[in-house]
Order: structure tokens, then sequence, then C-alpha cells
């Protein structure tokens, strides 16, 4: 089952991995259900290889689908709490800290993202590869600049 918000890239045909908790399986996006159901859609894979031990009709597992490959060069992050494909948001950059941490500083920062998967993003302009940001939901900081960070 995946939700529906995230359905509009699943092809049949596509790859896909399936871990069974005793070993992941390969297989191919095989069938898509027609409609949604409790906010879900069902999708069938079809398994290829042999199964690991334990594997069972009805066993929970979890599913990966490989919607596209994107060049080993392209800069991502993990998925910030707001932010649409293709939008440009606000989110706080960790400035080099000092040799002690905890404590440091974040600049607001504007970044373009491109993109989503269920768990990253993209990002177009505003970072650079190793750059830290706050992922959190920082909107009741919209009106500074600069914040400090306390571990």
């Amino acid at each position: 089952r995946i939700p529906e918000t995230q359905m509009r890239d699943v092809d049949i045909g596509q790859q896909a991995q399936v871990d069974t908790r005793n070993g992941i399986v390969k297989g191919i996006v095989s069938g898509i259900s027609g409609a949604a159901e409790e906010g879900t859609v069902t999708v069938d894979v079809e398994l290829q290889g042999d199964l690991p031990r334990g594997a069972r009709p009805d066993l929970t597992v979890d599913g990966t689908i490989t919607l596209e490959r994107l060049p080993a060069d392209t800069i991502k992050m993990g998925r910030p709490a707001f932010g649409q494909e293709g939008g440009t948001i606000t989110l706080f950059k960790l400035l080099a800290r000092a040799p002690a941490p905890p404590v440091g500083e974040a600049i607001a920062t504007k970044v373009r993202i491109g993109r989503q998967s269920v768990n990253e993003v993209e990002i177009l302009e505003g970072l650079q590869p190793g750059d830290q940001v706050i992922l959190s939901d920082m909107t009741q900081f919209d009106d500074v600049d600069r914040i400090r960070v306390v571990n």
C-alpha cells in the first residue's frame, strides 16, 4: 500500500525491492489497483529470484520502488517538514562550528528544491554538498535571519 499522494510516478514495469525482514528480494511492479482505499493504493510486485527463509503468504513487508535514478553528482538532503517540488523554501543552514560544540549558529538560507521522494529532496539552488541544515519546522523563526543552536 502506497499513499495516493505518492502514486503519480509509479508505473508498471518499475524495479522494486521488498524487505521481508529476513532478506531483500528484487521485483518488478506488476499491477496497480484502480482505486484508492483509506488514502492508499495497492501495488503488486512480482518477486524475482529465491525467497528468503521464513517468507510466507500475507507476510508484512516493506517495499521500495525505484522511480528514477539521479546522477551521482545530484545534491540531495532529507525531506524537510515543508516545501513543494520546484518551490523555494527557507532553511536554517548551520555555520561552521567552533572546535568545541554544542554551541553554534545557523542562518536563514533560501533553497530551491526539485524532485522529491518519500524521505529526500533534490537541491537545485542554495546549498552545497556538506552543508548542514535544520529540517524541522522552524516557522516560528520566520522573522529572524540568524539563530543560536545549542544541543
